[in-house]
C-alpha cells in the first residue's frame, strides 16, 4: 500500500512539473479539406501526429510556462501526391511549383495571457537546394520550414 502512494506522489510530482514546462497545444481545421494531404484518414492523421510532435519538441526551446498554440488551416505538403495503387500513393518530389506550403494561426500564452500571435503563411520554393536536418524522416521538408520559422519569429534566431 505505502509503494502506490509513493507512486502516486512521484507521478503527480511529475505532472506538476510537466505543467511548469513549455508546450504545445496544435489543431487542425478540417484536414480533409486542405490542398495537398494524405487521402486516407489513417495517413493524413499519422501526418498530424508527426508534426504536433514536432512542434511539441519545437516549443520545448521556449521558456517555461509558456505554451505554443497552433491551428493548421491548410496544408499543401512537398511535391505532388500519385495515387498508385488502393493501399498506398506515392509522393514525387520535382522541385518545381510542387514546394511545400502551410498556413495556420499561432499564439504564445503564458499564465494564460496570450503574450505573441499572428498567422503564418510559409512556403519553401528552394526546398530540394536548401539543407536538411530531417531529411530521414517523414514530412522533413515541412519539419525544416517549421522549424526555421520558430526559430526566425518565435526565437528571433537566424538558422
Amino acid at each position: 500500500m505505502k509503494s502506490w502512494i509513493r507512486m502516486a506522489g512521484v507521478a503527480m510530482m511529475l505532472a506538476a512539473s510537466g505543467m511548469a514546462s513549455a508546450g504545445a497545444k496544435v489543431t487542425y481545421v478540417d484536414t480533409e479539406e486542405m490542398t495537398d494531404v494524405p487521402r486516407f484518414a489513417v495517413d493524413r492523421e499519422s501526418m498530424e501526429i508527426h508534426f504536433r510532435e514536432h512542434l511539441q519538441r519545437l516549443a520545448e526551446q521556449l521558456p517555461a510556462g509558456q505554451q505554443l498554440n497552433v491551428e493548421f488551416r491548410d496544408i499543401d505538403l512537398a511535391g505532388d501526391q500519385f495515387p498508385r495503387v488502393a493501399i498506398q500513393d506515392v509522393r514525387v518530389l520535382k522541385g518545381r511549383a510542387d514546394w511545400p506550403r502551410m498556413d495556420f494561426h499561432y499564439s504564445i500564452e503564458q499564465d494564460g495571457k496570450v503574450i505573441k500571435s499572428g498567422d503564418a503563411k510559409l512556403a519553401d520554393p528552394n526546398y530540394l537546394m536548401s539543407t536538411n536536418r530531417y531529411d530521414n524522416e517523414m514530412y522533413s521538408h515541412e519539419k525544416q520550414m517549421l522549424e526555421d520559422w520558430f526559430r526566425k519569429e518565435l526565437l528571433g534566431k537566424k538558422r
